[in-house]
């Protein structure tokens, strides 16, 4: 069986370290990933996600809201009671890795817009010849047309 993810968006607000009784580090956080429905344009899913250990110190530390973030791990559905007893399930992504996937910069201009972007529309081969380098294949920018005010947090 394969259960393996891959994710590409912003996250939605600052993580939050907390510590476990046996002193293990936990970050838990939503990624916003676009979706394309081709009636009704673009749309988000906003993906729990939670990462361990020196994934969540990395975040804790360098990670803030609205930053472009690659994620790769596994998804995982776990249950508890809730304190009226009732079954409450929780399905969400445990990180394996976390990378940037833009500069510091451009975070913090993005940050500082508080407007995510439209995602670039993918260009398909023309009968024009293209460059034989593959810097042009990622010169484009995607990321997330959705205001803070958009956010369920």
């Amino acid at each position: 069986m394969i259960n393996r993810v891959v994710l590409v968006g912003r996250i939605t607000k600052d993580p939050m370290l907390r510590k476990t009784q046996s002193g293990a580090s936990v970050v838990s956080f939503t990624l916003a990933c676009n979706r394309r429905v081709p009636s009704q344009g673009q749309d988000a899913d906003f993906i729990n996600c939670v990462a361990w250990n020196k994934t969540a110190d990395f975040m804790a530390q360098y990670v803030r809201k609205g930053a472009l973030l690659g994620i790769e791990g596994r998804i995982q559905t776990r249950n508890y009671d809730d304190k009226d007893g009732k079954r409450v399930y929780v399905t969400e992504v445990v990180c394996d890795s976390v990378q940037f996937l833009e500069s510091k910069k451009a975070s913090a201009e993005h940050a500082a817009d508080n407007v995510m972007q439209p995602v670039m529309t993918p260009s398909y081969p023309s009968e024009q010849p293209q460059q034989d380098t593959f810097e042009s294949d990622f010169s484009s920018v995607d990321s997330l047309d959705i205001a803070s005010d958009d956010l369920p947090f």
